[in-house]
């Protein structure tokens, strides 16, 4: 069974929805695997909690917007 991880930033139901459609509907479109047999998993993660080049990402986005 094929399946699909995502670590990323908290959406809102609408977009998670939206977003296991997409990855399972492209993932069937490329591999031309039945789309019933992709799972996917939505991992919430927040940016105090990811390194990016050797820092956290919370600190390059603060670097960003200064």
């Amino acid at each position: 069974m094929p399946t699909i991880f995502f670590y990323g930033p908290e959406l809102d139901k609408d977009k998670k929805r939206e977003l296991i459609k997409a990855f399972t509907e492209k993932a069937s479109e490329l591999t031309g695997l039945d789309k019933s047999s992709f799972v996917v998993y939505l991992q919430e993660t927040d940016a105090d909690e990811v390194g990016v080049g050797g820092e956290l990402l919370e600190d390059r986005l603060k670097k960003q917007y200064e």
